[in-house]
């Protein structure tokens, strides 16, 4: 039986005592931080494959709303209600995909198809007049991640040892947020280059964008197809077959995801903090300039994030995340000015650096090997199904509906600020493997 340190979860409890049924010794590397060189080689391909795509989306999704407000003219109700529709539908192939990539015991060429859905619907962007057809494009593009991510997270904790979850999942985060950076930093330069100190994004400067985020798309899914590799399943003679339903899953993982999605209720879609930054008198390539601080304080962040949750534990780590959002929140709701949103903004990207890949290597701390796919299926699909109420009711409590006008801008993020506050006293509450008869670890040495 593995015993895992007590200071990987961060809690003075019994660890969990389940037995792996998949073995790869060249994942296996000695030091606790050193990465072998196969999980080198994985974790790069990986972390590129997710830079790339995020230099096309993010130099394009992180404008549509200002493409929905100042060029289609939507309202934030219908801003709200495209961004919850594309992740919720989305996430129903989250939960599906997760289960597949269990039950065929391989990752990378479901990870594959989905990045190459995505990076095959973001071009129709260019031809959109109405909104409809931007909800269309975003659900076909969140379907796409759907498709990619509880395998790729999955891959990803499959090819380095447990000890190692933080800090592969922190690289992937920092790579993948640089990525952003990139992307932003492109498309603040066609703006500058197009419509400087402009107040209102113009349809040839969202279209331009389009055009130049198809070439890292496609890069993007040649390096995940060339690049990486399944990690091969062997099952032990005489192992029971693994259920691979939602109930198979242990109830730490399912009280885990409970919090998340009480969390998540109050974590809008970031569209709102955007509108946020331009209602408060931010022009465009200013709002390109926060975004892109937010980014790099993102990048920064994630690695040694991850690798501090190897060493104090995970649950730590999310609480202060947590506690940072709610606090940051706050803020967003008191702004008066514009460059008070710019630097609440650039401090999210501390939330985010804290939470985003140890909440993932944290789900590999709660489940078995055999059932991580499904695992981050369920975990990946929750979250978008809560985007849909959490993104319409941010709508609604800013703008109102049917003839309500709402309670103002500041309403969404105190009501966010108030479920992250009650997501982490229940977080603080939740005792992990406390089970009778759970085996205490050995002490590391």
């Amino acid at each position: 039986m593995n015993n895992q340190p007590e200071s990987e979860l961060g809690l003075d409890m019994k660890a969990p005592t389940l037995s792996t049924t998949r073995e790869r010794a060249e994942v296996q590397p000695d030091s606790p931080q050193a990465l072998s060189g196969f999980a080198r080689r994985q974790i790069l391909a990986i972390t590129l494959t997710s830079l790339f795509t995020d230099i096309s989306s993010e130099m394009m999704f992180n404008l549509l709303p200002l493409f929905l407000a100042n060029v289609l003219g939507a309202p934030t109700g219908v801003i709200g209600l495209i961004e919850g529709i594309a992740e919720t539908t989305a996430s129903f192939m989250k939960s599906a995909s997760g289960w597949l990539s269990d039950k065929l015991q391989r990752r990378k060429w479901l990870t594959v198809g989905g990045y190459t859905l995505s990076a095959v619907s973001k071009p129709f962007l260019y031809f959109a007049t109405t909104w409809p057809l931007v909800l269309l494009v975003r659900f076909v593009d969140r379907t796409g991640k759907g498709i990619r991510n509880p395998p790729r997270d999955a891959l990803i904790a499959d090819s380095v040892n447990e000890r190692q979850r933080g800090i592969a999942f922190g690289i992937h985060r920092a790579g993948d947020t640089m990525g952003a950076f990139l992307g932003q930093v492109i498309a603040l330069l066609v703006v500058l280059s197009i419509q400087p100190q402009s107040m209102t994004l113009a349809r040839e400067t969202f279209q331009r964008i389009v055009l130049i985020s198809i070439i890292p798309a496609v890069i993007a899914v040649l390096i995940l197809a060339f690049g990486a590799k399944d990690v091969p399943v062997k099952i032990k003679d005489g192992t029971k077959a693994v259920s691979l339903g939602f109930g198979a899953l242990n109830v730490h993982f399912r009280i885990f995801l409970l919090i998340v999605v009480i969390f998540t209720l109050g974590n809008s879609s970031d569209a709102f903090l955007i509108l946020r930054a331009q209602e408060r008198g931010l022009d465009v390539a200013q709002v390109l300039g926060m975004l892109i601080t937010f980014n790099l304080v993102y990048a920064i962040v994630s690695g040694p994030a991850g690798a501090l949750s190897d060493r104090i534990g995970r649950r730590r780590l999310i609480v202060f995340g947590w506690l940072v959002y709610s606090l940051l929140y706050f803020g967003f709701a008191a702004a008066s000015t514009g460059w008070q949103v710019w630097a609440l903004y650039g401090l999210y990207g501390l939330y985010y650096g804290t939470v985003e890949g140890t909440a993932k290597a944290l789900v590999a701390d709660l489940v078995p090997q055999e059932q991580r796919g499904t695992a981050y299926g369920y975990y990946n699909a929750a979250i978008g199904l809560v985007a849909l109420p959490a993104s319409v009711l941010a709508g609604v409590l800013w703008q109102g509906a049917f003839g309500w006008h709402g309670f103002g801008p500041s309403a969404p993020f105190l009501a966010g600020a108030a479920l992250a506050l009650l997501a982490v006293v229940l977080l603080m509450l939740w005792t992990p493997f406390g089970k009778p008869g759970a085996q205490k670890p050995a002490p590391e040495h």
